[in-house]
């Protein structure tokens, strides 16, 4: 695994989820390079696979030889003699000294033992002599140069290869294949019969385009102060790399999408129209790390206004503010560096005043003082700083918690309509803080006045997680163990309280409606809108940790996501909302709806898979096939059969009765020497194609008892209900140079079958014609998601493509706009070829 890969991934773990008090806080603090190392182990974990992978697939191989050499021999023999000596004659391939013996393998261009594996830039090489060495290499083993050392044994063994029906092409049948190379690994695959001059065929950019349609989901598991009301009645938050502008009343939305990485915090400016917002640095698809901004734009039109500190943040932006007391002049701005640097801009002009070092410890808020823009305040762990700006210097004064215990984290702060600063801590309790006179007595003369606690009040178990000062003076506070809303007054006297349901966690952050209305972002990823009387209902929803399953109905524009958080959602594409959910006991990592749409399937991280009734909610049916995760499940187009591909390498097959709600063992398919990462049925329900983790493409004959068809050639022009392998000929042009075999994590075509659409490694959504046989075949590209792309499918009648997102937990919904001017007009052709651009024509090979 090279270290492109490496950082790659690495830049996936700083969307981490964390739930309890003290962990909810501390992923500032923990050292990058525990992250980066864990990526390396599961790195070499991925190597190791990979290699006994091959050592697996070349030992079934040498395996099913050994299996045909005694038959071969007898048959030449019986035929003519003298082949006896040629078959007992050593040979040399590819260079090796040691001698080989001649056996049946080499007749079958499919199954010739795998070349060394070779670099990129090794195939790629412009010398022809090079070139000519690495043909010569390839041929050493192919059957028509071994043939033609002997002109007797060619025609004997094409007739028998004629008369047995071997794994080579019939004879006096020719046919073109290609190949294409990933990892050093080729993949031959065979061009259909349709296709005259695969030469001459062009790839053009797709007449579809795609339109960001809604966005599924909040980041509230791990940032806070990430959700505010604006005048227009629109929710302000975000998830992934977009801020969504969510009309409560009118239930639609709006979408700032010029961020290139998660958006981390945002700050509205005092003219409530303004709106900041920061996002991670993260890193590009060669692993290098992109520069972190921040945006200023205008909630009414999107439009960017300024760009903040391009090339001057480290990481990340954590935090940011805008001041008050002079109509929003200055932002503030603190970085995940590990100094947490603090900068203060006029980003009206784009000009830095002041940068200094906060802290090594992690920082959580920064705020104006909203009547001195000359204050600043920030808290984070274990502390609490108050800056003071003048004569063109910034420094700080740290709060002195003095008799009261010092929290591990101080993780809010508000400022009363008195002026007080008051804190909430991970110790349960509100601290209201003021200025006290300088203790001379015990410091000396000089000594300045310092910040000291006034007042403690206990106010939930477990943390405080957020606060907000209401019109009238009155507070809300938001617990994190008790889940608790407590309304207080001025002086911080109780006055109500209500509890939030445990399924949406604990509160995260609260936005005020009216006065008695109001919002709340949780850290289960919802936003919840209610009042202490009427309660709470859930507006937004989303999953929380890692999402790989999607599936969409046949019938209803509806879907299903599954994924480690072991949540099973069921969205209306039509409605934008949520209409049932369950909890699995185990990780959901693939679904597929019954071709009735009854039933859905839904396989789990251990072996075992459900079939759940989607008028009931119950499980139906309850089964388990070996003991390792599943991967793919895809239900045959009539319903009647359903194929569960697993991590143990193999395909198990069912037959489907009752409407779904039955299901016997038909067969197992047995041959792949990787797990099954896709299959996907032909349309007359008699066959299946599969990829496998080391890029395997075999078929299989369902019908005639889970066989193996040995002869790819024959499958070339077979027909297939849907598309889903990633590795094929309709697709191969979706690949780019350098691809490793985990850069497209999936890919579906369009029911149309006019366009495929392709879920990569590097957060984008691509949009190729269909089919797209071809390298260098251009297509559009769609940016939103802030991790890697998981999965996507087309929902009923192509009208809307979903995207799931890995550690974003983001649902991005598509409208796919026919012959339109969808919303991103760059495409992006590839820049070279992952397979070799010239055509052979071979005997079966």
């Amino acid at each position: 695994m090279d270290l492109r890969i490496v950082l790659k991934k690495a830049s996936y773990t700083h969307l981490g989820c964390h739930e309890d008090d003290v962990s909810a806080e501390s992923s500032t603090e923990f050292p990058d390079r525990l992250s980066l190392m864990e990526v390396r182990l599961q790195a070499q974990e991925d190597e190791i696979m990979l290699l006994k992978s091959s050592l697996a697939d070349a030992l079934r191989k040498l395996r099913l030889h050994d299996q045909q050499i005694p038959l071969l021999k007898q048959q030449l023999i019986a035929v003519n003699p003298t082949a006896a000596r040629v078959l007992n004659q050593p040979y040399y391939v590819d260079g090796f000294s040691k001698p080989c013996r001649l056996s049946t393998s080499s007749l079958d261009g499919l199954h010739h033992p795998p070349n060394r594996v070779r670099r990129n830039s090794e195939k790629l090489s412009k010398d022809p002599q090079d070139k000519n060495k690495q043909r010569l290499s390839k041929k050493a083993a192919s059957s028509t140069n071994l043939l033609a050392r002997s002109p007797s044994l060619e025609s004997r063994a094409k007739d028998l290869i004629s008369s047995t029906g071997s794994q080579g092409a019939r004879r006096g049948t020719q046919s073109q294949s290609i190949k294409m190379f990933i990892r050093g690994r080729p993949i031959t695959m065979y061009i259909p019969s349709n296709i005259l001059n695969y030469e001459e065929l062009k790839m053009d950019l797709p007449s579809q385009r795609l339109d960001l349609d809604w966005v599924y989901g909040y980041r509230g598991r791990d940032c806070r102060a990430n959700l505010y009301l604006l005048p227009s009645g629109e929710a302000v938050y975000f998830i992934a790399c977009v801020v969504v502008l969510y009309h409560i009343g009118k239930r639609t939305q709006r979408h700032y999408r010029k961020h290139t990485d998660c958006v981390r915090c945002l700050a509205i400016h005092p003219d409530k129209v303004r709106v900041a917002s920061g996002q991670t640095a993260g890193v590009d698809k060669d692993g290098k790390p992109l520069q972190p901004f921040v945006h200023i734009w205008d909630s009414k039109t999107l439009v960017t206004l300024q760009q903040i500190g391009l090339g001057t943040f480290e990481r990340g932006v954590g935090a940011v503010a805008f001041s008050n007391s002079d109509a929003g002049t200055f932002l503030c701005v603190i970085d995940d560096s590990n100094e947490h640097m603090l900068s203060v801009w006029d980003w009206n002009k784009n000009t830095k005043h002041y940068e200094v070092k906060s802290t090594n410890e992690g920082v959580l808020a920064v705020e104006f003082n909203p009547t001195d823009t000359n204050i600043i305040i920030t808290c984070g762990k274990s502390h609490v700083y108050f800056w003071t700006m003048s004569a063109g210097t910034l420094t700080k004064k740290q709060g002195i918690f003095g008799k009261y215990k010092k929290p591990k984290f101080v993780l809010c702060f508000v400022f009363s309509l008195t002026g007080d600063v008051l804190t909430g801590d991970s110790e349960g309790n509100i601290l209201t803080w003021g200025k006290s006179a300088a203790d001379i007595k015990t410091l000396g003369k000089g000594a300045k006045e310092t910040f000291q606690i006034m007042k403690q009040t206990r106010a939930h178990e477990g943390s405080v997680f957020t606060m907000c000062v209401l019109q009238g003076g009155a507070i809300l506070s938001g617990g994190g163990k008790d889940r608790k809303i407590i309304r207080w007054s001025a002086d911080l006297a109780p006055e109500r309280e209500c509890e939030i349901p445990e399924k949406f966690g604990a509160v995260r952050t609260i936005a005020d409606v009216d006065g008695e209305e109001f919002l709340v972002g949780t850290t289960r990823n919802a936003i919840l809108r209610g009042t202490f009387s009427d309660g709470f209902v859930a507006i937004v929803q989303g999953h929380v940790d890692e999402m790989w399953g999607l599936a969409t109905h046949p019938s209803q524009n509806i879907f299903l996501t599954c994924g480690n958080d072991r949540q099973v959602y069921v969205w209306n594409a039509e409605d934008h909302k949520l209409d049932w959910c369950t909890t699995l006991e185990e990780s959901g990592l693939c679904a597929d709806f019954c071709p009735n749409g009854a039933v859905v399937s839904v396989g789990l991280s251990t072996g075992r898979w459900v079939v759940l009734d989607l008028q009931t909610k119950e499980v139906v049916s309850d089964l388990t096939d070996g003991n390792e995760q599943l991967s793919v499940m895809r239900y045959s187009p009539d319903g009647c059969f359903l194929a569960v591909g697993s991590h143990d390498n193999l395909i198990y097959i069912y037959n489907v009765t009752e409407g779904g709600r039955r299901y016997t063992r038909f067969g197992k398919c047995t041959g792949h020497s990787s797990f099954i990462t896709h299959l996907d049925w032909s349309k007359d329900g008699k066959y299946i194609m599969s990829n496998s983790g080391d890029y395997e493409i075999l078929y299989w004959d369902v019908a005639g008892g889970c066989k193996l068809l040995r002869n790819r050639f024959e499958s070339k022009d077979r027909e297939w209900a849907s598309y889903t392998c990633v590795l094929g000929f309709h697709v191969m042009g979706v690949w780019l140079e350098g691809s490793d075999g985990t850069d497209i994590n999936a890919l579906c075509r369009s029911h149309s079958e006019s366009i495929v659409a392709v879920a990569d490694d590097f957060c984008k959504v691509h949009l190729f014609q269909y089919p797209c046989p071809k390298p260098k075949a251009p297509s559009y590209k769609y940016e939103g998601h802030g991790s890697h792309v998981t999965n996507v499918r087309f929902t009923l009648n192509d009208s809307h493509l979903v995207s799931l997102g890995g550690k974003d937990t983001c649902i991005l919904q598509w409208r796919v706009k026919r012959g339109g001017t969808g919303d991103n007009k760059e495409h992006v052709p590839s820049s070279s070829p992952v397979c070799s651009s010239s055509v052979s024509s071979q005997n079966g090979t």
